[in-house]
């Protein structure tokens, strides 16, 4: 017996070894999941396989639907993942805060599945097979106290409307999105981020995004633009383009963005004579992804930017006033990591006055 508890100790040390941890052994969009254990937030590992289920059910008071698994150390959390589902399971108990779906053949969301289960937190349903016809509005809804709603790779074509205005995080990557519902974010003025990568979306309208004034991260890589889009939160700090086809940067492609940050084109077809000069001298920038693009010159950034990225593209001479525009006791780059591997141009070739440019670079690759 004291070897049973002993082992039992042991498991409950291993799942609340610090306060807050980062998952990145699982896909939810491109971005990791960061678990805070001082909430009671339960790991997002999948306890299938690593737990003995009879046990815990012999053991634990709470009911628990025979498809999952319910810890003692996460009460309110039902590990419901890679069971074969095709349906959420009925009578879910009403605890439930934080429930994991996620690697099942579930095709639609019904209001009278989660109709018990009024409290949830996190909702996760990456990779099953969601239709958007088959997608109940309500259900979503009536789920005041919805924090995070992960859908990446399904299958819908819209964005759900109706969404509960305590959203935080949207995660719908990789589904087959080309358009979005009216008025699915008017209410959503809690959205911090927002993943649409490797959908259908070939333009935005005014209004579309109406509503999201907290929006800190948008990613739409991986889609079918052909310019820039307009009519974007510009409260965005994290602003994700790679992947679509841009012919064209004009110089007020990013304005309005006053808080613009990390800024990512890489594998956008860009070419130097399509690239207007300043479009990416932005006070704010503080890293910049132009890899994997057919540019023949360094754009101009501004001094504050610390990294950039202009890998796998074809520049062959190295322009200081690309990087400063003079240079002087104050007046210099603050540019920390600079890559420009894969070009048509060698270390030699850099002119002898870079270093009094770029200072304080800690990493240089040519």
């Amino acid at each position: 017996m004291a070897l049973l508890c002993c082992a039992v100790f042991l498991l409950l040390c291993v799942f609340n070894s610090s306060s807050t941890t980062l998952d990145t052994d699982m896909d939810y969009g491109g971005v990791p999941l960061w678990i805070n254990r001082l909430l009671g937030e339960p790991s997002v590992m999948s306890l299938h396989g690593r737990m003995d289920r009879a046990w815990f059910r012999a053991n634990n008071p709470q009911t628990c639907p025979q498809q999952c698994d319910c810890p003692i150390q996460w009460p309110t959390a039902l590990y419901c993942d890679r069971r074969g589902l095709a349906d959420v399971p009925d009578r879910l108990p009403d605890r439930t805060q934080y429930l994991f779906l996620q690697g099942n053949n579930i095709t639609s969301l019904s209001s009278s599945f989660l109709a018990n289960a009024t409290d949830l937190r996190w909702l996760i349903l990456d990779h099953n097979q969601l239709q958007s016809d088959k997608l109940d509005q309500t259900a979503l809804q009536n789920q005041t106290q919805l924090c995070y709603f992960f859908a990446n790779h399904n299958h819908l074509t819209s964005v759900p409307s109706a969404l509960p205005a305590g959203l935080k995080q949207l995660r719908l990557a990789h589904n087959q999105i080309s358009s979005f519902s009216p008025g699915a974010f008017q209410n959503l003025h809690n959205l911090t981020l927002l993943l649409l990568q490797g959908n259908r979306l070939h333009t935005i309208t005014n209004g579309d995004l109406k509503g999201l004034v907290s929006l800190s991260l948008l990613d739409l890589s991986g889609n079918s633009f052909l310019s820039v889009p307009k009519h974007l939160p510009p409260s965005v700090q994290q602003l994700y383009l790679s992947n679509n086809s841009f012919s064209v940067l004009d110089e007020d492609s990013f304005a309005g963005f006053l808080n613009l940050k990390y800024l990512r084109l890489s594998r956008c077809g860009l070419q130097s004579s399509g690239v207007h000069l300043e479009v990416f001298n932005l006070s704010s920038l503080v890293e910049l992804d132009l890899s994997y693009n057919k540019l023949t010159t360094i754009p101009t950034v501004p001094t504050t930017l610390q990294y950039l990225y202009l890998e796998a593209n074809e520049i062959q001479d190295f322009n200081v006033t690309s990087f400063c525009r003079e240079v002087g006791p104050l007046s210099y780059s603050r540019m920390k990591i600079l890559r420009l591997d894969g070009n048509k141009m060698a270390y030699q070739q850099l002119p002898s006055d870079w270093v009094y440019c770029l200072r304080v670079l800690e990493s240089i690759y040519v």
